[in-house]
């Protein structure tokens, strides 16, 4: 099938195979369950009679990663497959929620997958890395008028209706783990605290982290574990106290730099860029976007630190 093409499916060949070998049974599983609930009990005849399927999983899966990668309408996927668009709204809802229950790819540790903060934490603390945390805005669509909470969508920022989320990187901008959805409305600040990030911070004291100025707060309850830019000298601050903010100031951007990157990949996908679903799915659109750009950036290999101390390469005579 064409759309199994990576310009399609927004995936390797690799991934898309190991995503089938990994989702079917689930898939399969699930879809068992809901037929024995809908029958009010076990199967009167053998598995594979009946009505026949009019998108096997395969094809259900391909569908949902082309509408995940490009954004296109339930119809146009409809026709492409010729079947009724009904079959594609209810294949992607099936197949996107099990790509958001995934989790998160974890570095040179196959197998392993990251799925709540807590699971973040605890793999940053035992393995020594360094988070990176930055948020980020996609714009949606505005809410009909006389609808109650209206005005929490609209970010200061941006002048936007838009939904925010958080986003957890390594030193090398490889995801960890990207969510805590919440209105545009919502300070960084104030999604960090409502979502127990700085008592993780707390339950794991050796865990570092780099942050920009919306987690200026939390840098100040945590001083020995986030990092965040210096504040800015006054305007009629001496010329040498304003070039000596610069400095500290670039470093601390250089090192957080690389989560910027990491929300640049996401924007990658169409849905990303400016969501035109329902706001409800809003949440598990961007968990199972973010969990398959989490295994592409997972392979990169991990950069050894060179040691500066110095040893002879040979022994030499005095």
């Amino acid at each position: 099938m064409a759309l199994s093409h990576p310009a399609f499916s927004g995936v390797s060949r690799q991934d898309l195979g190991e995503l089938i070998e990994e989702l079917a049974p689930r898939w399969e599983a699930a879809r068992e369950s809901g037929l024995h609930e809908k029958r009010g009990g076990a199967r009167r005849r053998t598995a594979g009679a009946g009505r026949k399927q009019k998108l096997v999983f395969v094809d259900r899966l391909l569908v949902t990663l082309v509408h995940l990668r490009h954004g296109l309408p339930h119809a146009a996927l409809a026709a492409l497959c010729a079947v009724d668009r009904s079959t594609i709204s209810g294949a992607i809802r099936e197949v996107r929620s099990l790509l958001a229950a995934r989790g998160f790819a974890v570095p040179d540790r196959p197998g392993l997958r990251i799925r709540t903060p807590g699971d973040l934490f605890a793999y940053a603390e035992a393995e020594g890395v360094d988070l990176r945390i930055d948020g980020t805005e996609v714009q949606v669509r505005r809410p009909r008028a006389g609808r109650p909470g209206r005005k929490a969508f609209v970010s200061g920022k941006k002048r936007q209706n838009t939904i925010k989320t958080t986003t957890f990187s390594d030193g090398q901008g490889r995801t960890l783990f990207s969510g805590i959805v919440r209105p545009g409305r919502t300070h960084d600040q104030t999604a960090v605290r409502t979502e127990g990030l700085a008592e993780q911070f707390h339950q794991h004291p050796t865990v570092k982290a780099e942050v920009d100025e919306g987690y200026r707060g939390l840098a100040s309850e945590c001083p020995d574990q986030v990092s965040a830019p210096p504040k800015k000298p006054k305007d009629d601050a001496p010329l040498g106290e304003l070039h000596a903010w610069r400095e500290p100031r670039r470093r601390q951007s250089s090192r957080r730099i690389c989560v910027e990157h990491t929300n640049a990949e996401y924007k990658k996908w169409r849905p990303l860029q400016r969501y035109t679903g329902r706001r409800e799915d809003y949440a598990e659109t961007h968990m199972a976007i973010t969990g398959l750009v989490s295994d592409r950036s997972a392979r990169r290999p991990t950069r050894r630190r060179t040691s500066t101390e110095l040893m002879p390469l040979r022994q030499t005579a005095c």
